[in-house]
């Protein structure tokens, strides 16, 4: 039988971030081979994990388990030490983008980053931007969530010094096309220098605020 998972047991070691094993299209029982491997002295994360794969995961296996139903991430292994300081904001625009939020929160928390979350400060109520603008400005990165037309990150890109990774949502109606209209809003924004993953990537915009924060630490 060939054997359909190989660990990744050194990329930390090259590039700062862990393996994480990405659930979306995988069986029960591919996540459970994998589990089976994994050292649960140390984190590991999972992402996309379906409510229903998790409920069906044995006990031996589950104890180590940490799990988010709303983001679908999961944490196997040792607790990570987290700091007690917030070197990351997470802006949405709407409540309607908390899955990807808390993936990003908790993909950060894997990797001992503490985060806020500044919720629904979308576009639409600019008053709440300029409200929390001060409190923004003392964070070391921003990560903005947002769909629609994703016209936040370009906003807040126009307003804030620090890095800002913005992640576009599947959220909206009609032509925002499951995130695309975000995306490719995002990828125009005259803000300069904004970064922009994938469509609901919160795990994408995390990794990229911890390889700053690596940097900033050598």
């Amino acid at each position: 039988m060939v054997k359909e998972h190989l660990l990744d047991k050194f990329r930390k070691r090259r590039i700062g971030i862990d393996e994480t094993v990405f659930c979306k299209d995988k069986n029960f029982q591919q996540i459970t081979n994998i589990t089976s491997e994994l050292n649960k002295n140390k984190t590991t994360l999972f992402t996309k994990l379906k409510p229903e794969i998790y409920d069906r995961i044995e006990t031996k296996f589950k104890k180590y388990f940490f799990y988010d139903k709303t983001s679908q991430v999961a944490m196997y292994g040792k607790k990570p030490v987290v700091g007690k300081v917030s070197k990351i904001a997470i802006i949405c625009a709407g409540t309607s983008d908390l899955p990807v939020v808390l993936e990003t929160k908790y993909t950060l928390l894997n990797y001992g980053e503490n985060s806020d979350i500044f919720p629904d400060l979308g576009v639409a109520g600019l008053w709440r931007i300029q409200k929390k603008l001060k409190t923004i400005l003392k964070y070391k990165i921003t990560i903005v969530v947002a769909g629609m037309d994703g016209a936040l990150a370009s906003v807040l890109g126009g307003l804030i010094p620090m890095p800002l990774i913005a992640v576009p949502t599947s959220t909206g109606y009609g032509t925002a096309y499951e995130g695309k209209t975000a995306l490719n809003s995002m990828l125009t924004s005259c803000a300069p220098g904004v970064t922009v993953v994938n469509i609901d990537n919160g795990y994408g915009a995390a990794c990229a605020a911890i390889r700053i924060l690596n940097v900033s630490k050598s």
